[in-house]
This record gives C-alpha cells, structure tokens and sequence, in this order.
C-alpha cells in the first residue's frame, strides 16, 4: 500500500507542477494586459541594467516575456506570455514554452527579453512556426544578475538574451530549448 500512496504522490505532484506551469498570472485578458506588463518589464530593466537601453535601440526588434513560471519534479516545465516590439509598437504576441526531464526540483519565476540584432535573425524568428531558443542565443547577464557584460554591446551575436528577476527556489534560468510561437491573445 505505501507504493501505491508515493505513486498517487508522485503523479500528483507531477500534474500539479504542470498545471502550475500554465498558471503564471498572465491570464487572458488580452492584448492590453500582456502591453502593460511588457511597458513595466522594459521600464524595470532600463532601471536595473542601463546598458540594455542601448541593446534596445540597436535591435531590429526586441520580445519581452514579463512573466514566465518554470516548475520540475523529476519532469519540468515552463510558460510565459509576451510580445514582439518593433521599434515603439507590438507587432505579435508570443507563448514560450519547455520542457525538460532529469534530476529537478523546484519553482521560480522570471522575466526575460530577447534582442534581435539582426533583421535577418528577426525575419527568421517571425517566419517561423515554432522558433526554438538555442546554442545562438548569446546571454547577457549571468546567473547571478551582475551586470551587463560590456562585450554584450559589442558583439556580433544575432540573438542577445537577458533574463532578470528570478524568484523561487529553483536555480538558474536558460532559454536553450525553450519553444515560441505566435498566438492571438
């Protein structure tokens, strides 16, 4: 009987790390929510990291996830919702999505921005389906949140990520395998 009490356990813990993960407070309010949290996002991070304004005003385009809920137990996931900024204006919005299996434990939250630095690095996240974060993403700030390395600004690096207000008790954040694809709010 106690198999079957840590089996109930485990699977229940698994669906309620899962559903945890889609719950993250963005909700569905619409467009005018995910803008509002976006415009607090990027006014955050101009504040916490200066050096991101200029990263901003060079990128061809720049998607802002202001909320994305991660959770592991044994099996791990994440989701968030966002949008595309061209210059001043919203021109899609985003879910971001992953999964991940392995030795984790944990929840944490956080917001990340990804600047596109190229047009044509933009053009192919647009045109895609499903763009999948990977081993081109250069990062920006390291685990610890320290500032902005000053060899970000410089770099050739078509996708430039910076992930900031980490809560939670799980450690470290990475994009790498992390699914976006465009949705109607």
């Amino acid at each position: 009987m106690s198999n079957f009490s840590r089996r109930s356990f485990a699977l229940g813990t698994l669906a309620a790390t899962t559903l945890a993960a889609c719950g993250n407070g963005i909700g569905g309010a619409g467009a005018a929510t995910i803008d509002a949290r976006v415009d607090s996002t990027l006014d955050g991070m101009f504040q916490q990291y200066p050096g991101t304004r200029d990263l901003a005003s060079r990128a061809a385009g720049v998607l802002v996830m202001p909320l994305v809920t991660e959770v592991g137990l044994g099996l791990g996931g994440s989701y968030g919702r966002g949008a595309l900024r061209v210059g001043p204006s919203t021109v899609d919005y985003y879910s971001s999505t992953s999964g991940s299996a392995g030795l984790q434990i944990g929840a944490q939250q956080f917001s990340h921005v990804l600047f596109f630095m190229t047009s044509e690095a933009l053009l192919e996240f647009r045109q895609s389906q499903g763009w999948a974060a990977g081993a081109d993403v250069e990062y920006a700030i390291n685990d610890q949140s320290e500032m902005l390395r000053a060899e970000t600004t410089t770099s050739l690096s078509p996708v430039i990520a910076v992930i900031f207000g980490q809560t939670g008790l799980r450690l470290g954040a990475t994009l790498e395998g992390t699914k976006y694809t465009r949705i109607i709010p």
